[in-house]
């Protein structure tokens, strides 16, 4: 296999230098507003910045050089990574840290089960769809192993056969101070084995052999009936489940203290536990089709249970809503393991979806196997049946249990565990009822135009879109987050595009109350500025990004290098916190409890403002297979935002807080249209004025959008 070069420790000049560009549009926005005059603030930052560089800062970069040299992979991903991003958190994982993504359904399904219904109970459509996903899945996975997608061809290649192995066969281990993820064991019992939850039992399935080739399909649907004609029996009998996966959407430090003491009550948990984490992945099994009733909107941000609420309609929004919902945070977070790095969910109806916890890989990997997954459906030709026949005991009676291929987990539980399910059941659902996820399914154009017409890159040009969106929503700036893949280098994982820059600012200011914007301006009138101005605007600002994004790719961005900066100055004595030329105006950052060294650079408030991600963002595949995605805002009055970019569309998928009276997902999502189609205009428009036209190519500024909101 090609070996894939090592992530280098970026040049420490440059990171400085590059920082301080991404600081200057506050300081513009600072000055515009009467706050501080921006050559004051910007020298006082360039001070500091050439203090760190010719000082303590060469410290620092020797240590993460010296820190390289040791590490197996690379400086960052093998020591800082993933502690500071995701295993130090101790927020619970349900919707603040876990990824989502829904899938389109399978058309080979018949509609009347589609429609969905209100009754309860496994479907025989549901069992098999999921015997076909996860088959699928488990044929990714072997064939990853056995490189058969020939890795060797592109450095792509190379890194998606690596970040798949890490998100198989393990789990995120609940720990005092900071988690740990369950060390793979090839040689387990269970290595071979997928968890099954339903009705909050829990239950293992062999569903490979020894060297991972994924047992028959019909083979995996007949253990999946097995396990649920094994509840049915078990609660025909009076028997309920203890529902301890709603632990693990509590926060981390509860959640600890519980673990400890779960697996301390006996064996049989430390048994079930140890299934749990070193099995494949999870599959849930809901025995209910998700009604919008069970989750908040923006009319109604609570939830109810009623039984009695009417079937919404197939592909509506409210169909879509109850979808999107269901599979990243079950009513009272119930029938999941949210610590499971992968888990595949299905409805009574079929719907499916995946969530995955975020340590091992980020979103795009999962992204990338469950596109392969869904897109082939259901292949009746595989089953000696073409339609499942119906669920019934009768089948049990006829089975060689001998040869069950199944085995139930089961757990020895006391009144404080019991109580502490209550008490996190309620916890979880205000977390779920506080969260307003929706999609904006922009149609009216995607990559096609903006490539070949506007002959602009994809992906910067909905960033800008973004850009225009927040500001006209909220007046001003915010410091915005945009994964990019390292992927080209050995164990590369992601970096941060700073999407703020003042080419941008300096757009969205002129363009703020332009076209639709005019509308929702509080002077109410069409700002003076024309097409052919704005345009120019909005290349620049779009170069920049790219720019940015280049370099941030190929080992050059900055927030990782700043982090690794930070954490080695905090590793120095006290009494290296400055050099000969510490500026004597230099922000307070004493710690007299734990004292490390400082620098004016870091405790700079600029320097924390400049990271307050109030835009989260991170882009996809075109997701064809995909009815939406997600992740949770990390900021309450923020937005997480992930999109998918096709030829002909441009899905958002945005989550917000209730609780934020300053943002509003299903508002943002018209903002966000707007801003798309003033910018198709201002593009149309600029260049038809460029080449002298005038007004009349500006078709497209009056089109209604035919989206999703």
């Amino acid at each position: 296999m090609a070996k894939l070069p090592r992530l280098p420790v970026p040049d420490l000049r440059k990171t400085l230098d590059r920082y301080l560009q991404s600081i200057q549009p506050f300081l513009r926005e600072d000055e515009a507003r009467g706050r501080s005059l921006f050559d004051v603030s910007y020298a006082k930052r360039v001070q500091w910045v050439d203090d760190f560089e010719k000082g303590i800062g060469r410290i620092c970069q020797r240590k993460l050089h010296e820190l390289d040299a040791r590490s197996p992979h690379n400086w960052l991903d093998d020591n800082i990574w993933t502690n500071y991003a995701y295993l130090s958190w101790r927020a619970p994982l349900l919707i603040n840290s876990n990824w989502w993504l829904t899938f389109i359904n399978d058309s080979s399904v018949p509609e009347s089960i589609l429609r969905g219904d209100t009754s309860s109970g496994i479907e025989p459509w549901q069992v098999r769809r999921a015997a076909c996903i996860l088959h699928r899945v488990l044929d990714w996975r072997a064939r990853m192993v056995n490189q058969h997608p020939d890795p060797d061809t592109t450095r792509t290649g190379v890194w998606l056969l690596t970040n798949t192995e890490k998100m198989f066969n393990t789990c995120r281990l609940p720990r005092a101070g900071a988690d740990v993820l369950a060390t793979r064991n090839p040689q387990s019992e269970h290595a071979q084995d997928v968890m099954i939850m339903l009705h909050d039992f829990v239950y293992t399935i062999r569903v490979c052999e020894d060297d991972r080739t994924p047992l028959p399909v019909q083979t995996i649907e007949n253990r999946i009936r097995a396990v649920v004609l094994d509840v049915i029996k078990r609660m025909e009998a009076g028997e309920s489940a203890v529902p301890v996966g709603v632990l693990t959407s509590d926060d981390r430090d509860r959640w600890t203290e519980n673990y400890q003491h779960l697996h301390s009550l006996s064996p049989t948990n430390a048994s079930t536990l140890r299934a749990i984490n070193e099995s494949i992945m999870a599959l849930s099994l809901d025995h209910y089709t998700a009604m919008p009733c069970h989750y908040p909107t923006p009319t109604s941000p609570s939830s109810s249970q009623s039984s009695h609420a009417s079937v919404p309609a197939l592909d509506s929004d409210a169909e879509f809503h109850a979808h999107l919902h269901n599979t990243r945070s079950p009513p009272q977070a119930r029938n999941r393991w949210f610590d499971k790095c992968l888990t595949l969910s299905l409805e009574r109806n079929t719907r499916a979806g995946a969530m995955g916890e975020h340590t091992p890989v980020d979103a795009l990997v999962p992204s990338v196997v469950f596109d392969y997954s869904v897109a082939a459906g259901i292949d009746s030709s595989t089953f000696s049946d073409p339609v499942p026949h119906p669920l019934t005991l009768e089948e049990t009676r006829l089975r060689d249990d001998d040869e069950k291929g199944w085995t139930r987990l089961d757990w020895v539980t006391d009144q404080r565990i019991e109580s502490q399910i209550r008490e996190a059941e309620g916890r979880a659902q205000a977390l779920i009822n506080n969260s307003e996820a929706g999609v904006l399914d922009f149609g009216e154009y995607g990559a096609d135009w903006i490539g070949s017409v506007a002959r602009l890159p994809p992906d910067a040009y909905a960033q800008l879109a973004l850009q225009l969106a927040w500001y006209r929503s909220r007046g001003v700036l915010t410091a915005t987050y945009e994964t990019v893949l390292t992927r080209m280098f050995n164990a590369g994982r992601t970096e941060c595009v700073r999407s703020a820059s003042v080419e941008g600012l300096n757009f969205v200011q002129a363009a703020k109350e332009w076209g639709r914007g005019a509308s929702r301006s509080a002077e109410g009138g069409q700002h003076e500025v024309e097409p052919r101005t704005l345009l120019p605007l909005l290349q620049r600002a779009i170069q920049t990004h790219a720019r940015r994004t280049r370099e941030a790719a190929t080992g050059r961005g900055i927030d990782r290098h700043l982090l690794g900066l930070k954490l080695m100055l905090e590793e120095l004595p006290v009494d290296t916190s400055t050099s000969a030329s510490s500026p004597s105006d230099s922000p307070s950052s004493s710690n007299p409890t734990h004292p490390s060294a400082t620098h004016p650079l870091f405790t700079d408030p600029l320097f924390a403002r400049s990271q307050e991600w109030k835009l989260s963002t991170s882009g996809l595949s075109a997701g064809y297979n995909f009815r939406g995605t997600g992740f949770g805002s990390p900021w309450e009055d923020g937005y997480g935002i992930n999109y998918l970019i096709a030829p002909d569309r441009i899905k958002f998928c945005v989550e917000s807080k209730f609780s934020s009276p300053l943002t509003s997902t299903n508002k943002f999502k018209q903002y966000l249209a707007d801003a798309l189609l003033d910018m198709r205009a201002i593009c149309e428009a600029g260049e038809a004025e460029l080449k002298g036209g005038k007004n009349e190519s500006m078709g497209g500024v009056e089109t209604r959008v035919q989206a999703r909101l």
